[in-house]
């Protein structure tokens, strides 16, 4: 066969179905997907139909985030006279049906297609969601949802999602519900992946299992970009702050009803501070009040994790201890997980956060909170030497470390290396920093609290005014002089 010539249609039809006839190739294939391409596959021929219907591997997986009919339109109800999504707009509706219109109209056709049971992975980032629509989803039978993403959706009543949320995980609930066991809802959604100039410009419109080809290998070829060029992993990797918003306080509790049901993409704060600390009881928190810590009876009995953090600068540590991925609370419960190979404990729901993005291959709870790298059935991390192949970190609130974090380099000394910045004058063990020496200060606004280095790295006098200034937020400035001074002279030259 000459090298430029192309089979015929129905070789490649018959071709790529066969391959896709495997059941473990269409399984792995099909998550890299959207519902558009697998549609579109499923109506090239009854052969194509049978396959992608008949299989629930291929809808196991569902984003509906790039979905253009799931999208909330509010300018729908000035369309006088008009049926959307199969709901009359009159004075009948009711607000939660019409901001969750769209999904409902997708989910009641799904049902139709016998299609919605089989979906275990439901993402909706970004879209119109309400609380009740997900009170539908944790209850109704025609959901078998196990993982549920609700990420920068809108028109969502947190406060009915929290009740939602703790009604699920009731001590009186049904024996095997809730069915859903992660929920990601404080983080952003994932970015969409760019497409090429040549992609962006054309109709994706593939109606060949030829152009549906095509469309998978550029698809594969973006998801490996985009895996190369992610950020570091959340919580054990990256450090800092996990989150780009606030959470609202509220959301400690819903966790606390939770917690051993349904894991989130966070955790409560195990800062000494709190009930739920391992270190309860071994750090004074009158001590740290007296000596001009922010720990006081302000501070929430549970709240949530916003920060992950390394070791204290000055012991390496925390009193709480390091959260390990593989390693259980206590040495009891270690000894029985090293005599048996199991999944995560119920007990891990709730102490791993939920890893973003949400798992492609698989639906179960221990493939959402495993950190890269690790192994997903065996436990075995704390049996190894060392703590170079660990994955661990400790979270924190903001409140906890309010005082003692600098945001520049992510470095934090912990209660027992320092205790306040008038330890020394209460009488208490001040520890590495006492007295009147800080371990973190607020040298610029913009930039918050910072240690010495970062200081020194950032901050500057003028050799002109004497002032100081910052390099990082006043634009204009120079290593010798400020803002000020260099538009100064700047305009001098002009006017001269």
């Amino acid at each position: 066969m000459a090298k430029n010539q192309i089979l015929p249609s129905e070789i490649q039809e018959t071709a790529l179905l066969q391959l896709l006839a495997n059941s473990l190739v269409l399984s792995q294939t099909a998550p890299y997907l959207s519902c558009y391409d697998v549609l579109n596959l499923a109506a090239t021929s009854r052969s194509f139909r049978s396959l992608i219907y008949h299989t629930p591997q291929v809808f196991r997986r569902l984003d509906l985030g790039n979905v253009k009919i799931a999208q909330f339109d509010s300018d729908a109800v000035d369309r006088g006279g008009q049926t959307w999504r199969n709901v009359q707009l009159d004075e009948t509706l009711t607000e939660n049906d019409f901001y969750s219109g769209p999904l409902r109209g997708i989910f009641s056709n799904l049902r139709r297609s016998d299609i919605l049971r089989d979906v275990q992975v439901l993402t909706l980032d970004g879209l119109s969601v309400t609380a009740e629509l997900i009170h539908d989803i944790l209850i109704d039978p025609a959901f078998s949802v196990r993982i549920l993403s609700i990420r920068d959706v809108k028109n969502l009543n947190e406060r009915k999602l929290q009740k939602t949320l703790q009604y699920a995980c009731r001590e009186s609930r049904p024996e095997g519900t809730p069915r859903l066991k992660g929920l990601y809802v404080f983080g952003p959604k994932d970015a969409a992946p760019e497409l090429a100039p040549k992609e962006q410009s054309r109709s994706p419109t593939p109606t060949s299992p030829t152009a549906v080809a095509v469309a998978w290998n550029c698809r594969s070829h973006q998801a490996l970009t985009a895996s190369l060029a992610e950020e570091p992993e959340a919580w054990y990797a990256r450090r800092g702050s996990q989150f780009p918003r606030r959470i609202s306080p509220e959301w400690a509790s819903t966790l606390v009803a939770c917690d051993g049901i349904i894991a989130f993409d966070s955790v409560l704060c195990t800062s000494p501070r709190h009930f739920n600390s391992p270190a309860w009881g071994k750090v004074s928190l009158e001590a740290l009040k007296a000596a001009g810590s922010p720990a006081s009876s302000s501070i929430p009995h549970f709240n949530v994790a916003t920060h992950s953090l390394g070791g204290c600068e000055g012991c390496g540590s925390a009193p709480e201890g390091w959260t390990v991925w593989g390693e259980d609370l206590y040495p009891e419960e270690r000894e029985a997980e090293g005599r048996r190979s199991s999944h995560s404990s119920m007990a891990d729901i709730g102490r791993f956060p939920l890893l973003a993005p949400p798992p492609m291959h698989s639906s179960a709870l221990n493939a959402a909170i495993c950190p890269t790298g690790q192994s997903v059935r065996h436990r075995l991390s704390y049996l190894r030497k060392g703590n170079q192949n660990k994955a661990r970190f400790i979270p924190r609130c903001f409140d906890c470390i309010r005082d003692r974090y600098c945001t520049g380099c992510n470095k934090w000394w912990c209660e027992a290396c320092y205790i306040g910045a008038f330890a020394g004058l209460t009488g208490g063990h001040a520890g590495a920093h006492s007295g009147n020496h800080p371990p973190v200060l607020k040298s610029c606004w913009e930039c918050g609290m910072n240690c010495k280095d970062c200081i020194d790295n950032t901050q500057r006098m003028c050799q002109r005014c004497g002032g100081g200034y910052c390099l990082i937020h006043n634009e204009g400035s120079d290593m010798v002089s400020c803002d000020w001074c260099v538009g100064r002279s700047r305009r001098f030259r002009e006017l001269y």
